[in-house]
């Protein structure tokens, strides 16, 4: 199959597309400054050690790893990031009534605060401005976590039950939300356009949407700068700048 590489071609496709599901990896988020996390400069490949910060096994059993997670939460680039020109791309796509869902593996809720409806949006990995209490299941803002841990507590419990309190991610060992999981594969398998963005599409089960999106016979087209796992099944592999294409295909 011939793989487009052609801006126009594809903006002609998404016009022409009556629900587009849209997949965003860390790619689209690196443009507004924060790190990913497998990347050459990713937070784990410079500190492979930190990776026990998400692992639940590490952080649930050894207060020193909860201890270093909230530094790292309070020291974390997130909370100054803004939206970049990508996520602007993708709420115009929405404005002119073509996007049906946008499933992301981000965890920074930039694309709700670009303006994506949050209705509109799975967020199969969780969030990190909020926390979760793995005793009582109470979730509340980060912020006020991250007061108390400014304020001198390196591991603040929950103040309901007193269980320990994480951000509301998903951590390896744990596993995904079903509900969020299912929307995502029904809006894969009622799509007639998959856009994939910032994502070398290695994790499953996002990645698990290429597939189920090409089996009923969507269109896949991919915009990142390094080769994914479904360059070969695409429609459409784009390789310039996030924030230079998707302005490009979707405004």
């Amino acid at each position: 199959m011939a793989v487009s590489t052609d801006l126009e071609t594809v903006a002609s496709w998404i016009r022409d597309a009556r629900a587009i599901a849209v997949l965003t990896g860390a790619g689209i988020s690196t443009e507004s400054g924060i790190p990913d996390f497998r990347g050459p400069q990713g937070v784990w490949t410079k500190d492979p050690d930190a990776e026990k910060t998400a692992t639940l096994q590490y952080y649930v059993s050894d207060p020193e790893i909860r201890k270093r997670a909230w530094l790292n939460r309070v020291k974390s680039e997130m909370w100054q990031a803004e939206p970049n020109a990508g996520h602007r791309a993708i709420v115009a796509l929405e404005r002119r009534g073509k996007l049906h869902t946008l499933v992301t593996q981000n965890i920074d809720e930039l694309h709700q605060k670009a303006g994506t409806d949050p209705a509109k949006v799975v967020e199969i990995h969780g969030t990190m401005r909020k926390v979760v209490c793995m005793s009582c299941g109470e979730r509340a803002p980060m912020e006020r976590a991250l007061d108390r841990v400014r304020a001198g507590e390196d591991d603040p419990p929950c103040r309901t039950c007193g269980g320990i309190l994480k951000s509301a991610t998903i951590s390896f060992g744990q596993s995904l939300v079903m509900e969020d999981l299912d929307r995502a594969e029904r809006a894969a398998a009622a799509c007639d356009l998959l856009l994939v963005v910032g994502s070398t599409l290695g994790v499953y089960p996002a990645a698990g949407l290429v597939p189920l999106a090409k089996g009923v016979g969507a269109r896949i087209v991919i915009v990142n700068a390094e080769v994914t796992a479904y360059d070969s099944i695409a429609d459409a592999v784009l390789r310039d700048s996030i924030s230079d294409v998707l302005p490009a295909l979707l405004e």
